[in-house]
């Protein structure tokens, strides 16, 4: 008899950080382990010494890698495997001070390095942000290769940066090779390739407390991965509405799809996807609910919720107005064989996918 699949939430792995802060806990109801800075929560990994461990689902107490060999396409559909592990890599940071000037592995170098070295696609959503935050999102006009190695020689890397002010809301995307650091006072969510290799070009000549020296910078590296072409932080957001939801997208690119999906409370819907969707819960209270799992799995403000591709007839429901981001793959498929919504569903006008199962409750009085 096949296993039956579910939603998922996964216990937060969250991460010591010398730039990091206590908000996680804040913002996004995380629970902190003892006193200290911590920067990150990774809330779905699949990587070689980072595995998320289900917490809630038909699979508690199982690992994501060990879902990926055992449910196989029933968990990821038909989008592709990244180097053999899970396609995403879904994380929140808390940037109390700002990160270092860094750069992931442009393709050559993952070809050449091959092992740990992929390429690390990226965006982050701003979650929050202080008045004035900004971000370093690639390199001013005009600089060059030898001028990014002089502006390390002489200690003014930050002159060779371009300057985005950010706002909450907004959505940055970061192609591998884009020269960037996030800002001070910034909450993001962070949706990307299963990627942990960072190159640092420069780190603000900071101190680790923990060691008294300065972290390892990888110049030579960063330098040949970096991007000298200009790239858009942000793509113009689209939107479609509907009576009972809102879909802005955000973030569109050849790893990942990133829309915010707002639903008004009282609202009992078919959840539409034939794929690998993964909701980062932003705001709000719900229940999905689908066939062969007994229990609704419930979701708060600060979940990640992973509905496998094989999801039979699921539901959602809001007991609150709720928001989230909505995470999935592009994938190329005639969904042929596929007991899932059709071609013509699929390509429908994104609020107009999701298909009332009943009336919203009505406020009572004005």
């Amino acid at each position: 008899m096949a296993e039956v699949v579910g939603p998922l939430v996964f216990e937060p792995i969250l991460k010591h950080r010398v730039w990091g802060g206590r908000r996680l806990g804040e913002l996004l109801a995380k629970r902190m382990p003892g006193e200290g800075p911590f920067g990150e929560s990774w809330e779905v990994a699949d990587l070689e010494d980072d595995q998320s461990v289900v917490a809630r689902g038909p699979a508690k107490g199982r690992t994501l890698g060990e879902l990926v060999r055992t449910w196989k396409q029933d968990l990821t559909g038909r989008a592709e495997l990244f180097d053999g592990r899970f396609p995403l890599l879904i994380k929140f940071l808390d940037a109390r001070d700002r990160l270092s000037v860094q750069v992931h592995p442009n393709q050559a170098a993952a070809t050449r390095l091959g092992g740990r070295v992929r390429i690390k696609n990226e965006a982050w959503y701003v979650i929050d942000a202080a008045p004035g935050a900004i971000i370093h999102h690639g390199l001013r006009e005009g600089v060059d290769a030898d001028d990014l190695r002089a502006a390390v020689a002489e200690n003014r890397v930050e002159d060779a940066l371009r300057v985005v002010p950010v706002r909450k809301g907004h959505c940055y995307d970061l192609p591998s090779g884009t020269v960037h650091a996030l800002g001070a006072g910034i909450v993001v969510a962070e949706v990307q390739t299963p990627s942990d290799i960072t190159y640092r070009l420069h780190d603000w000549n900071r101190i680790d407390q923990a060691t008294g020296r300065g972290r390892e910078l990888h110049i030579a590296d960063a330098i040949a991965s970096a991007r000298f072409d200009a790239t858009d932080p942000e793509q113009s957001p689209e939107h479609t509405a509907s009576v009972w939801t809102t879909v802005s997208g955000l973030c569109r690119n050849d790893s990942f799809v990133i829309e915010r999906v707002r639903m008004i409370e009282g609202v009992e819907m078919q959840v539409p996807h034939a794929e690998l969707v993964i909701w980062i819960v932003l705001d709000g209270h719900g229940s999905i609910a689908c066939d062969g799992v007994r229990e609704p799995l419930e979701f708060r403000e600060g979940d990640t919720v992973l509905l496998p591709a094989g999801m039979k007839r699921g539901r959602v429901r809001t007991m609150a107005s709720s928001v989230w981001l909505e995470v999935t793959v592009p994938v190329r498929s005639d969904l042929s064989g596929f007991d899932r919504p059709g071609p013509s569903e699929l390509i429908a006008p994104a609020a107009s996918r999701y298909i009332p199962l009943q009336v919203p409750r009505q406020s009572e009085g004005a």
